[in-house]
């Protein structure tokens, strides 16, 4: 009897490891969700449905974009750390997601816990523009008057907490600048301001400024990334600047699963989203919409959240803005 009982425990424990493998190979059994926290249209919505696309077509199984967005990415966010956690619902995670962090008293969910980091999708230029007839040709020039001339310079950003918001804020601070931040509703707002001789500079994602740009409305100065845009070589970066060899600002989405995912799961959609990425397609559709393609590993995905949860929350702390 005994012998029987060692039997059949020996032949479930090998069943185990097979069962899981299936699963694995199976992955995924059913449809999949990307929670957007943003509106359709966007950079953030355009990107994961480029990316839902082909992993749709690469998987044999449907990869539908789900927008909610409203209360600074919280609705998003809630809903995938309560979902399964099954890697069939994924959370779109931005800059948001760290800014959130310390942007709000309290969150339904733990950005770092109750999120299992997957990769990296794109990264995309923070810029700093002037109106066309400002007399500051260049980055340096700019910089310059206003650590000449304190209090004498402002710039336009979208609302106070947003990603432009702190990004204007970290510059001001590390360019020892001594200049008022004046934030609008929105990014027409901005322009609108810009153009209209209200404010003296902009902080603002540069896709949606390219047809000012063109159309010689504004002109760019320099973006906040690390290192120059590749169909604008001849915009200097932020860090070029003498003091500034360390600023490296961008914008960035990703993808995360519910914090009780599997890891064998979060690797395999690890995986399957750098294979994507990496093709020369996806490289020239994301470059389309201002993104630059870039892939990560889930542990680098950890640390660059981490790092960018620090940094948001120590501008937030410094520049006295307000917990929500």
């Amino acid at each position: 009897m005994r012998d029987r009982r060692l039997l059949l425990q020996s032949l479930t424990m090998c069943a185990l490891p097979m069962s899981w493998a299936h699963a694995q190979v199976t992955f995924p059994s059913k449809a999949l969700r990307i929670v957007v926290p943003f509106g359709a249209g966007g950079v953030a919505d355009l990107t994961a449905r480029a990316v839902a696309q082909k992993l749709s077509e690469n998987w044999g199984q449907a990869v539908v974009v789900d927008n909610r967005p409203g209360a600074g990415g919280i609705v998003a966010g809630e809903l995938v750390a309560k979902s399964a956690p099954d890697g069939h619902t994924l959370l779109l995670m931005s800059n948001g997601t760290a800014v959130s962090a310390g942007l709000f008293k309290s969150l339904p969910f733990n950005p770092r816990t109750d999120f299992a980091p997957i990769s990296l999708l794109g990264l995309f230029d923070i810029a700093i523009v002037v109106p066309e007839s400002s007399p500051h040709k260049t980055l340096a020039d700019w910089v310059s008057f206003g650590r000449a001339h304190p209090g004498q310079l402002n710039i336009g950003t979208i609302n106070i907490g947003s990603t432009q918001h702190l990004a204007g804020e970290l510059f001001r601070s590390q360019a020892n600048l001594v200049a008022q931040i004046i934030p609008y509703n929105g990014t027409p707002a901005v322009i609108n301001a810009l153009r209209g001789g209200q404010i003296d500079a902009a902080v603002e994602i540069l896709g949606p400024l390219k047809p000012q740009i063109s159309a010689k409305a504004v002109r760019l100065l320099g973006v906040m990334g690390a290192s120059r845009p590749k169909d604008l070589p001849q915009v200097p970066v932020v860090r070029e600047l003498p003091g500034l060899s360390n600023f490296d600002v961008s914008s960035w989405n990703a993808l995360a699963a519910p914090g009780k995912t599997p890891k064998a799961v979060v690797d395999r959609l690890s995986a399957d989203v750098a294979k994507v990425l990496a093709e020369p397609e996806m490289v020239q559709r994301l470059a389309g919409f201002n993104v630059q393609a870039k892939a990560s590993t889930p542990a680098q995905l950890a640390q660059w959240l981490d790092a960018d949860i620090q940094r948001w929350s120590d501008v937030i702390q410094k520049a006295g803005i307000p917990q929500q």
